[in-house]
């Protein structure tokens, strides 16, 4: 088998668990069945199919259907051994020394319910409970080891950004134009897929859309939506027509080893509307005043009431984060290993900032029958702020 050098280091997975453990026993859990990808991934570095029974004491198990020889290279968990069949996870936790959980938590806010079932038979003894909120907290707030990965992925993102000017034509396609920033993606090694928690939530890549199109509402839970290629997409881009003086919409995220950077920048063959570009400038500007609002302690949801408050001001609101009925309700997303983690810059929420979260701030202005001007960097929570992470040119780019 070939070394791919990828595998998360031992002294991350540990201080992952014991976090995670401090959860278990705050929550009197015995203990978690971690089934998931991204979750098995952050817990134990591998994502080869299996169950990590994690203990509120002691050392985890991973139990590998396939491929065992290959998750022992990418994981550094001691003890990683074969499973046949989930009916054998209660004898192989007597057998490696674990006690078997009264109280288990899995991941019920992913779990489908069919398998739900399937675990309840399997443990019919046990008290099975959602774990999947303590595990986001956990996850919420990025280590110097992930922090240093997302910074990688952001300046893939800033390369991405100024491709775009090169490849921009007269006459192209939407979707013409996203193949071709999306190839110079993948040859800076994007990894190809956007991990999504939400139910339902699916992305390829990001937006890319012009003029109109742009403004198009979607089901997605994001103040774009696109016309898409098909109903069947329901998002994205086109095969319309790239037009003169429209501005033309990239909100992409970059997926390096893992980790998301997510970016929105604003292009245009000639030049916008002044109405455009000068809307376009006040989202800049109101990104500003919310980064240096977002320090440690203060409220996710006070943020989304401040910008609400400084669109209005600025006489754009009724534009802010969609039109009418299709609004969304928050200007920023929390992003890691997935495009939607902990914490949520949304109405209500009282989830307070923590040093070292990393939050893709997107406040954009949607326009119907004209397009979407905004801005979306990535940022990491410091003590004065939100540091931003992606740098390319934030002013509407005319080719």
């Amino acid at each position: 088998m070939i070394d791919q050098g990828f595998s998360t280091p031992k002294t991350e997975i540990d201080d992952r668990i014991e976090k995670l453990q401090k959860r278990l026993i705050q929550e009197s859990i015995d203990g978690a069945l971690i089934l998931q990808n991204t979750d098995l991934f952050y817990f134990s570095g591998t994502i080869q199919q299996s169950h990590l029974y994690i203990p509120a004491q002691g050392q985890p198990l991973l139990m590998v259907r396939k491929s065992l020889e290959r998750a022992k290279k990418e994981s550094p968990l001691s003890a990683i051994i074969p499973l046949k069949s989930p009916k054998q996870l209660i004898p192989l936790i007597r057998e490696n020394g674990l006690k078997p959980p009264a109280v288990m938590g899995m991941e019920l806010d992913v779990l489908p319910t069919n398998l739900y079932f399937s675990y309840k038979k399997l443990f019919p003894e046990v008290d099975i409970r959602d774990i999947s909120i303590p595990i986001r907290i956990v996850r919420s707030v990025k280590s110097d080891y992930e922090l240093n990965l997302i910074r990688q992925a952001a300046a893939f993102s800033d390369q991405v950004a100024e491709a775009v000017p090169n490849l921009l034509k007269a006459g192209m396609t939407e979707i013409e134009l996203a193949g071709m920033v999306e190839a110079q993606a993948r040859r800076l090694g994007h990894q190809g897929i956007v991990r999504m928690r939400l139910w339902g939530a699916e992305l390829f890549y990001g937006h890319l859309m012009a003029g109109p199109a742009a403004a198009e509402p979607s089901y997605l839970a994001s103040p774009t939506g696109g016309v898409s290629v098909s109903a069947a997409v329901a998002q994205g881009p086109s095969f319309r027509k790239i037009r003169r003086n429209e501005p033309i919409l990239l909100d992409y995220v970059f997926a390096w080893k893992g980790y998301i950077s997510d970016h929105t920048r604003i292009y245009a063959i000639g030049r916008p509307p002044q109405a455009l570009v000068d809307a376009h400038a006040h989202m800049l500007d109101l990104q500003e005043q919310i980064k240096a609002m977002a320090t440690p302690g203060t409220a996710a949801g006070d943020l989304y009431t401040a910008a609400v408050k400084i669109a209005a001001q600025k006489g754009v609101g009724d534009h802010f984060m969609g039109a009418g009925t299709d609004r969304i309700r928050f200007i920023g997303h929390g992003v890691g290993l997935e495009l939607d983690e902990f914490p949520f810059l949304a109405s209500g929420q009282k989830t307070e900032l923590k040093e070292g979260m990393v939050i893709a701030l997107e406040p954009k202005l949607i326009f119907p029958g004209q397009g979407v001007v905004g801005i979306e960097n990535t940022h990491v929570v410091t003590q004065s702020g939100l540091e931003q992470l992606t740098h390319a040119e934030q002013q509407i780019v005319s080719v």
